[in-house]
């Protein structure tokens, strides 16, 4: 992730920009950075996810959002576009531009993208206080790691790799298999 501007944006520069802008960019105090595409395994997986999501959360106040909505982490001045979240905050749903209390947030890993995901932006992330799950999805093997956090707002690492798991989340109703996640995945695309 390398930053594309050289001068420092406002907040408000960088959403007229990104309302105007072909591509998306991801923006952290200032700095505004490009995003890259993503693989047909990324894609997919946080395609299924989301239907997953959509289909336990239809009739609730909760939305699932899937890629091209941007999260506002306003502790860091900072605008991320996550690969699922779900918001169920009623007053968010007439903010077209972005949202800000995101209950769960899933990123699906890719080898250019991993390190920030699990490092940086999860802190980032954590300064949300909405934020009760982070799942950090691999996109090359069978592998979530799955954060949830505590009445203590620690936050408690699950690991789910066999496609007979079945995932919760303890603030949203419903199961979520990890095979049905992986669902038309070719991970044979990634042998070595």
């Amino acid at each position: 992730m390398s930053s594309i501007l050289k001068r420092r944006l406002s907040a408000e520069d960088y959403l007229a920009l990104e309302e105007a802008s072909t591509y998306k960019n991801e923006y952290i105090n200032g700095e505004i950075w490009a995003m890259a595409g993503a693989s047909e395994a990324h894609v997919t997986i946080s395609l299924n996810l989301a239907l997953l999501l959509r289909q336990q959360l239809k009739g609730s106040p909760c939305r699932v959002y899937i890629a091209d909505m941007k999260v506002k982490v306003a502790t860091a001045n900072a605008f991320f576009y996550p690969d699922v979240f779900v918001s169920c905050e009623p007053r968010e749903q007439h903010n077209t531009l972005y949202k800000q209390h995101p209950i769960f947030i899933a990123e699906v890993l890719s080898p250019s993208t991993e390190a920030f995901d699990r490092g940086k932006k999860f802190a980032y992330y954590r300064q949300l206080d909405s934020l009760q799950h982070y799942w950090l999805i691999d996109s090359q093997s069978m592998a979530i790691d799955c954060f949830t956090r505590s009445s203590h707002h620690d936050w408690i690492l699950h690991t789910a790799s066999s496609p007979e798991q079945m995932l919760t989340l303890d603030k949203l109703p419903g199961q979520y298999g990890v095979q049905a996640i992986y669902d038309d995945v070719a991970f044979e695309d990634f042998a070595g």
